[in-house]
């Protein structure tokens, strides 16, 4: 399929200096910039914010839930932002979360976890598996259910997810699910896409090397599976698996490897490579039309895992 007409225009519109990534600070303003050109009509929902404890300090987090919930528990989702681990925050995925929320039915727990470079690799992991642990002790408190919580996240966040899911195969808590959009999970950087799209589609290479270098690695091996989940030995044992590529991605054949190695491990896995679209597509949903309505069939597919 060829690339949709929206996402076409939006490159465009990147081409001609609409969005800049410089450097981390640019990185961080652009990412910003493009929430709110992008999330236009976000789902109604309840919201909270929260505090929860770090091992680096106060993390601050936002619970959202359906609007008009009724009373009782229900599926949660814990999310974790995408942004190369340099970028974002909760402000900048709250559409997303909003539109998982009111299309799931579950309650969202967003977290803002350290940023490098402030913060060097491996903080975004040692936050991802805090706030983990806090938010299944405190499960009944937030009206979710502890038996029905997923992990889920886009682009670096879906990483983070993917490798709690991973510990928590090992340590607990119990996980019902993982929800990977556009993930980011090798950071050797295999497979054809790396190449075919390396520039010009959005996420490039040439902005994967600057987040890579800002996470001061200090020698760390690009294929530990904190930094590369699809490089853990062993799949075996996992949640079940919701994975969302997109065809014109320079990562989606991380998602596509990942699903075939967990299945292959006989984990059950929904995998769906979205045609003619780019990465982050389902965040641009004011500007690739497209994108929203699959963030709402994502969000409903997760429901029919949680249950």
């Amino acid at each position: 399929m060829t690339l949709d007409p929206h996402a076409r225009r939006f490159l465009d519109m990147i081409t001609m200096g609409g969005v800049a990534e410089p450097d981390v600070a640019g990185r961080r303003a652009s990412l910003r910039s493009l929430a709110r050109l992008a999330a236009r009509g976000a789902e109604p929902a309840e919201t909270r914010d929260l505090i929860l404890p770090g091992p680096g300090g106060p993390l601050h987090a936002r619970l959202y839930a359906p609007a008009g919930a009724e009373a009782g528990l229900s599926a949660g989702l814990l999310f974790f932002h995408g942004g190369g681990f340099v970028a974002g925050d909760l402000d900048t995925h709250d559409g997303i979360c909003r539109a998982l929320t009111a299309a799931s039915g579950c309650r969202t727990v967003s977290v803002a976890y350290r940023l490098a470079p402030e913060h060097p690799f491996p903080a975004a992991v040692e936050d991802a598996r805090a706030s983990l642990a806090w938010v299944a002790a405190h499960a009944p408190a937030l009206g979710i259910d502890p038996a029905r919580l997923a992990v889920g996240g886009d682009s670096a966040g879906a990483g983070l997810a993917a490798r709690l899911a991973q510990e928590a195969r090992e340590h607990g808590p119990a996980i019902a699910a993982q929800l990977l959009l556009c993930p980011v999970l090798d950071g050797v950087g295999e497979g054809a896409s790396r190449a075919d799209y390396a520039s010009g589609y959005f996420l490039d290479a040439a902005t994967i090397a600057r987040d890579v270098e800002a996470l001061g690695l200090a020698g760390l091996d690009l294929a530990d599976p904190r930094l590369s989940p699809l490089r853990a030995a062993s799949l075996a044992g996992l949640p079940p698996a919701i994975i969302h590529t997109a065809e014109y991605d320079i990562v989606r054949d991380d998602g596509t490897a990942y699903a075939a190695r967990i299945a292959e491990a006989g984990v059950p896995v929904r995998h769906s490579c979205h045609r003619g679209m780019i990465h982050f597509f389902y965040g641009l949903g004011g500007l690739v039309p497209a994108g929203r309505p699959a963030l709402a069939a994502i969000g409903r597919e997760l429901a029919e895992v949680v249950g």
